[in-house]
């Protein structure tokens, strides 16, 4: 017979991922934890604590994987959310979810509230355009990555290049810097991958720009080098039952977050800004047929 305590204790931890709403008035802030549930605590605890002291609301911080966030803002277990452009157009379009805020990036140069990606080889690689891609063995991290495949995917087939059927291969590495050597190596033609890794990496020793090509790089004021066109960065979105009021309560005191605050050094973003308009997303998905958009 299993004793009291230890039952107790089971339901216990079962319970850990989203608490009953009845235990608590807490507000759950759930996060995309690309980086491992560890460093979605570091980064988005002082979010949740400055949320807390401006409203005189517990809020929250719920580390989550892409199927763990997307289950938990189905079943309104989730009020908030912080999570990339592709996975709220589709919680938006398949439960309601509103976007409150879109974040501002920091940069090493200016703050950006845009993403692009990069699509690129080796200097001494024989590819100049994106024809050359052909019949060549490509790298993205994941293809369901928005910034680091699903751009690029979009940028190929409107110049009239369909990858999945004209490369030899599209490899998914374990990580973007996976990408960036493979390609550095020779390992495959050439990669996509967020735009800003490039920069970011040779910042660190890790590269050196010198050896890469940017193919149909794009010439604006972004402030990486890139292949795509612009798309809005990450957001803050709310379930469709999280109270109105408090919706925009939120929106407003996160557009207040100055550069300085632990909530954006912690989260290493310049702020949050109204949000932008998300229907380049949606097209993009749409024309990749991603997820709910491949049903269109």
């Amino acid at each position: 017979m299993i004793r009291k305590g230890l039952l107790i204790a089971v339901l216990s931890v079962m319970s850990c991922a989203f608490p009953s709403p009845g235990w608590s008035q807490e507000y759950k802030l759930g996060i995309q934890a690309f980086k491992g549930a560890d460093t979605a605590m570091k980064e988005w605890k002082a979010t949740a604590d400055y949320l807390t002291a401006k409203l005189g609301k517990t809020f929250t911080v719920v580390p989550c994987t892409d199927n763990e966030l997307m289950e938990g803002v189905k079943q309104g277990k989730i009020d908030f959310f912080y999570a990339n452009p592709a996975i709220f157009a589709e919680m938006n379009k398949q439960y309601g979810a509103q976007v409150l805020v879109t974040m501002v990036k920091a940069t090493r140069t200016q703050p950006t509230e845009y993403l692009a990606g990069t699509i690129f080889t080796r200097k001494e690689s024989p590819v100049k355009t994106l024809a050359d891609f052909k019949g060549k063995e490509f790298m993205t991290r994941a293809k369901s990555s928005f910034a680091g495949w699903m751009v690029a995917k979009r940028h190929f087939l409107d110049k009239g290049i369909d990858p999945e059927k004209e490369f030899k291969a599209i490899k998914e590495a374990k990580s973007v810097e996976h990408v960036v050597y493979a390609v550095l190596n020779g390992a495959v033609e050439g990669g996509a991958i967020m735009a800003g890794t490039l920069e970011e990496m040779a910042a660190a020793g890790k590269v050196k720009m010198a050896d890469f090509r940017v193919i149909d790089q794009a010439a604006d004021n972004f402030p990486f080098v890139h292949t795509t066109q612009l798309y809005p960065e990450f957001c803050i979105a709310a379930g469709a039952n999280t109270p109105p009021a408090l919706k925009a309560d939120v929106a407003q005191v996160l557009q207040a977050v100055a550069p300085t605050d632990p909530a954006a050094v912690n989260a290493k973003l310049n702020g949050w800004k109204k949000p932008l308009d998300y229907t380049p997303v949606v097209e993009c998905l749409t024309i990749v047929k991603y997820g709910a958009f491949a049903r269109n």
